[in-house]
């Protein structure tokens, strides 16, 4: 689609239409484009070689609402392609969405996750994008041993502090053995 006008194609015509011919009335066609009339289709492929995926089958593959991977495609994270008012998710759509959701997962930002995939290079080493995740995975992971260290200090305390109320518990609801005889 270079700029050129899309070739035009008719809608099938309604019932209610075939009727109004039968009784010879005119009847009003509207012409619309053929890239309307795909999207009124179930079929999502736009180029025969690619597989691509509507919306609801990305969300609902991936465990994320509609409004999280439109969020995505506003910040530029993801870039599908659009059939009309549907959006098609290619295969890099899809893995692209895989290293947002991982890098959520170990507590990147979207900033850094997006600073990530954008210096991927399909024909370059990619040395630059390697050594920038490398040394943002390495502080990443530095936070999150210090985050698991006091996790680890505050679940031996709060194991303390039930062992006691354990404790005074029992003391409390078990009558001693002396005041019975």
């Amino acid at each position: 689609m270079s700029g050129s006008t899309p070739p035009l194609s008719l809608p099938a015509t309604q019932g209610s239409d075939r009727d109004a011919i039968r009784r010879g009335k005119p009847v009003t066609m509207t012409l619309i484009s053929a890239g309307e009339s795909a999207a009124n289709t179930n079929d999502a492929s736009i180029d025969a070689g690619e597989d691509f995926t509507r919306i609801g089958e990305m969300a609902k593959k991936y465990g994320v609402t509609l409004r999280t991977l439109r969020f995505y495609e506003d910040k530029g994270l993801l870039n599908p392609q659009r059939d009309g008012a549907t959006r098609l998710y290619s295969r890099r759509d899809k893995a692209r969405l895989k290293l947002i959701l991982l890098g959520r997962k170990v507590g990147f930002s979207l900033r850094d996750v997006k600073q990530m995939m954008d210096l991927y290079d399909p024909t370059g080493s990619n040395t630059k994008q390697l050594r920038l995740t490398l040394d943002k995975s390495e502080k990443q992971l530095a936070r999150l041993q210090k985050q698991r260290a006091l996790i680890d200090d505050a679940i031996e305390e709060l194991s303390a502090s039930m062992a006691t109320v354990r404790k005074l518990l029992l003391e409390r609801t078990v009558p001693p053995a002396s005041a019975a005889s």
